[in-house]
């Protein structure tokens, strides 16, 4: 077919291109449903990506990549009935697959107290609330 161009990202400013030599596909028969040709065609597609061979990646991008994919990823596409559409889409998954493992993890969320005025306002809430419900009780002459 063509280059594998993964669009840029986070982690992946510039996008990334894989040329079309490091991705094997292979094709078989569909399972399931079908029309007249549901035995005879080879629509289903396998797509295979060594990581770890891959010329495309920097070398911080590689051991990014390898931590969150492992060494093969193989990208499996039947729901269309053409070959070339399933293609494409095997294609597009492992673009995002990629895009995703590239991306950097997300920033650690750094916990923070109540302020003052919240504890007050708490509180307040609190002793309100223990009014309205002491006033519940029976009433007593």
């Amino acid at each position: 077919m063509s280059d594998l161009y993964v669009r840029p990202g986070p982690g992946l400013p510039a996008g990334l291109v894989i040329p079309d030599g490091e991705l094997a596909e292979q094709f078989s028969r569909s399972s399931g449903p079908g029309g007249q040709s549901v035995n005879t065609t080879d629509s289903r597609v396998e797509l295979r990506f060594e990581v770890s061979a891959s010329a495309a990646f920097s070398e911080s991008q590689r051991r990014r990549a390898l931590e969150r994919l492992g060494p093969t990823v193989v990208i499996t596409a039947s729901e269309h009935r053409s070959q070339h559409r399933n293609r494409l889409a095997a294609r597009e998954r492992l673009a995002d697959r990629i895009r995703e493992a590239l991306a950097p993890p997300p920033l650690a969320r750094v916990p923070t107290k109540p302020s003052r005025a919240a504890r007050r306002r708490r509180v307040d809430s609190k002793v309100k609330r223990g009014r309205v419900k002491a006033l519940r009780g029976r009433v007593r002459d």
